[in-house]
């Protein structure tokens, strides 16, 4: 049975991972791992026995995956990484995304340039996927803030959903073969089309694999003239989507999560959009139980003010026990936890170095 809650914390100076009995008390920390080369993104992989991957960045040496069969007591590089071919014209500048496939040792990669890759050995070998990575619209993608990033993989069979900044949410329906932009109802704050065909800046999508028809989408918002485009929902696959925006002090965010146990209840970190920090200094993640239609705040053990951290698309996350922790990383060091479905919150680790991903599971 599992009795083991397992973090993995990818920082600008490597990968950190926590580990704690279910009751969550004290959690061990163990690394850095790749010491001093930036992590975006982890993946624990509980198909079978655990392992977990990590993408190792470094912008001198290229690009890495880190890959561990002992919950993250030591690391071991894969045999190689994603490559674009070398008369593609465009060359790997991070790691976004990593995900798991259908088949034991089958993962997903998104890439920037935004582009997916697929390995069926567990990370050892590579293959683009060129049904996104070729597609007529990714030379007219631009790169967001962060970079030209492909995010987001959520997958539900056959069908799966892409985020990218900036290209919005691109739907495959069969098998990765072909994507479509479907963004419906996303609209862009930054452009003069309100509601383009794709050029959207998604931030992240979020589902319950017991509602797969629904989906959750954290948007660029944050613009006085175009408002509550921002926190939208879709119960139809990703094919419209509408705002569930209203009721936050701000439309802008980066991470969106689902609860475990309820497609329902959903959590989103709203930050002024102008500042990328939380809304009057004060930290809170607010959330809604009935898919959006109110929301609720929840700051409880939280700064009350002068607190000016960012968190980013994927450095909040939620562990499957049957009363969940919420747990988040800021680009200040901290890495917090909300007990009891975010009601009450406490800082696990005070001094990390800035925090750009947070993944949790039960082992």
């Amino acid at each position: 049975m599992p009795d083991r809650v397992i973090l993995t914390i990818g920082t600008k100076k490597g990968l950190f991972v926590a580990e704690a009995r279910k009751s969550r008390g004290t959690f061990a920390l163990r690394g850095p791992f790749g010491p001093g080369v930036a992590v975006y993104s982890t993946l624990i992989d509980s198909r079978g026995t655990p392992r977990v991957l990590a993408s190792s960045c470094n912008a001198f040496f290229g690009m890495k995956v880190l890959r561990s069969t002992d919950l993250g007591k030591t690391f071991k590089e894969t045999k190689s990484a994603p490559a674009f071919p070398k008369e593609d014209g465009r060359a790997l500048a991070n790691i976004w995304s990593l995900e798991a496939g259908g088949d034991r040792k089958d993962l997903w990669c998104g890439v920037e340039p935004a582009s997916l890759f697929r390995s069926e050995d567990g990370g050892d070998s590579w293959e683009m996927v060129p049904g996104i990575s070729n597609h007529d619209h990714a030379r007219k993608w631009q790169p967001g803030n962060g970079g030209l990033c492909l995010h987001t993989i959520v997958r539900d069979g056959n069908r799966m959903h892409l985020g990218i900044s900036t290209g919005g949410h691109y739907l495959s329906e069969d098998g990765s073969k072909s994507f479509t932009a479907s963004n419906q109802g996303v609209g862009v704050g930054f452009a003069p089309d309100p509601f383009p065909e794709f050029g959207q800046c998604v931030h992240k999508i979020a589902r319950h694999p017991d509602a797969p028809a629904r989906l959750y989408m954290q948007n660029h918002g944050g613009f006085p003239e175009r408002p509550d485009i921002g926190v939208l929902r879709s119960d139809d696959h990703g094919r419209t989507w509408r705002s569930i925006a209203k009721g936050l002090p701000s439309d802008f965010g980066f991470p969106i999560v689902v609860h475990p146990h309820d497609a329902d209840t959903v959590y989103v970190m709203p930050l002024d959009a102008s500042t990328r920090t939380c809304p009057g200094s004060a930290p809170a993640v607010w959330r809604s139980e009935n898919a959006g239609e109110s929301w609720k705040r929840l700051a409880r053990g939280l700064p009350k003010k002068e607190s000016y951290f960012t968190i980013l698309r994927d450095a909040m996350t939620i562990d499957e026990l049957k009363s969940p922790a919420l747990y988040f990383g800021t680009t200040t060091g901290q890495l917090w936890i909300g007990r009891d479905g975010g009601e009450e919150w406490s800082c696990l680790f005070e001094s990390l170095p800035p925090i750009h991903c947070v993944k949790v599971a039960v082992v």
